[in-house]
């Protein structure tokens, strides 16, 4: 049977910079937008804001869903990776609580798109999909008998 990774990811905009987070794999400090799987009974939009606190100390819900992208990684990995936002009227201080997270940094598009040191090419994607103006409410990603022990009979 064929089992995709689902993994959430959030842009995090304020001020004209995007938030990434730093991790160390395999020696090389590379950046991620705060991400990581869907875990049991969470939805879509709990799974974001866990990982968002997670792996940056900052407490918020998504606003917008932007893209949902399939992608194979080149360990033939594959994942769904389902894309929201949020965007602050100020860049904030961040404190990450996963150990994996070295540190968070306020950087710009350019600086992202330039970078020889993202974790996938998922990650400057998501910023040109946050660029074209892509947003979806949330609504687009419904639950349905959730969690999923309710209306089941």
């Amino acid at each position: 049977m064929f089992k995709p990774h689902v993994t959430v990811a959030c842009i995090v905009y304020a001020e004209e910079k995007f938030l990434v987070v730093e991790e160390t794999i395999n020696g090389k400090a590379l950046w991620n937008q705060p991400a990581g799987h869907l875990e049991a009974d969470e939805t879509l939009a709990e799974a974001v804001a866990r990982e968002l606190w997670e792996e940056t100390g900052i407490s918020a819900q998504p606003q917008y869903f932007i893209r949902m992208h399939q992608w194979i990684a080149p360990d033939k990995t594959p994942f769904l990776r389902f894309l929201f936002c949020i965007e602050l009227a100020n860049m904030c201080d961040t404190e990450p609580h996963d150990s994996d997270i070295d540190c968070c940094r306020w950087v710009s598009a350019k600086e992202i798109l330039d970078a020889p040191n993202l974790r996938s090419p998922l990650v400057a994607e998501s910023v040109r999909c946050y660029q074209s103006g892509q947003r979806y409410p949330l609504e687009m990603i419904g639950e349905f008998n959730w969690p999923f022990t309710e209306g089941v009979k």
